[in-house]
């Protein structure tokens, strides 16, 4: 199924941007009177009927629609530290929206070697991978924050959240559980999980998820890389709720 993104239907019309419309109409060779099907990125997709095959802006008729289309039964939130190599980060976020992934947040720690965040590239990838996993809800990805404010944003805002923090927690003075166990016992459908920059939470991050009620996990023997282990974190869940 080919998919095509918009963000401009009002219910019985839908227009595609000049890059939809050019891919729409120059590349896969759609006229007048065809069916397409389009994602409005927040979990809906639309049966459309071409009526106008303008390459610079295309418009279709929407016939009939489908909610939650390929949803998944829990909210995840990644919040992430982003990686010294970019290209790892996008490599990351694509795959885990191909798993199921509802939020994007690039948090910055005291232990960061990359404090720049390219907001608008990630975006675009997720349209891309939403498409080709075959979603119509796209992840949000927020401006980045430190570690420091989302955890304190996270303890006061998401309610009976399971919230998890992959942590080495070397000095072995806090016992963890794998990502399994954790999830295996959890009952609600909002996970939020945190990963570190490769040079791991520094101790007062770390001290500060504990008060705010993040749970200490740890995701195997292996020493993973932080974009490894977000997806790592991201397959968890999906397998969890299969």
């Amino acid at each position: 199924m080919e998919l095509f993104y918009s963000r401009d239907i009002d219910g019985t019309l839908c227009r595609l941007d000049k890059d939809e419309s050019t891919h729409c109409i120059k590349v896969l060779r759609h006229r007048c009177g065809d069916e397409i099907h389009v994602i409005d990125g927040e979990g809906t997709l639309y049966h459309c009927r071409l009526t106008d095959d303008n390459w610079k802006g295309a418009e279709a008729i929407v016939e009939s629609t489908e909610e939650n289309w390929g949803s998944h039964p829990y909210s995840l939130t990644l919040a992430v530290c982003p990686t010294k190599n970019s290209d790892r980060y996008e490599w990351f976020c694509e795959k885990a929206c191909e798993v199921g992934m509802d939020r994007v947040v690039p948090v910055i720690g005291d232990h960061s070697e990359r404090k720049v965040f390219k907001k608008e590239r990630v975006e675009k990838i997720l349209v891309s991978a939403a498409k080709q996993s075959l979603k119509a809800a796209i992840p949000t990805v927020t401006d980045p924050l430190t570690v420091k404010e989302f955890i304190r944003q996270a303890g006061t805002t998401s309610g009976e959240a399971l919230r998890l923090i992959a942590y080495c927690f070397e000095d072995e003075t806090h016992p963890r559980t794998s990502i399994k166990t954790a999830l295996e016992g959890f009952q609600g459908q909002e996970i939020i999980v945190l990963i570190g920059p490769e040079g791991d939470f520094s101790h007062e991050e770390a001290a500060l998820a504990l008060a705010q009620g993040f749970i200490p996990v740890h995701l195997g023997a292996s020493r993973l890389r932080t974009e490894t282990a977000a997806l790592t974190a991201a397959e968890a869940v999906y397998f969890n709720y299969l």
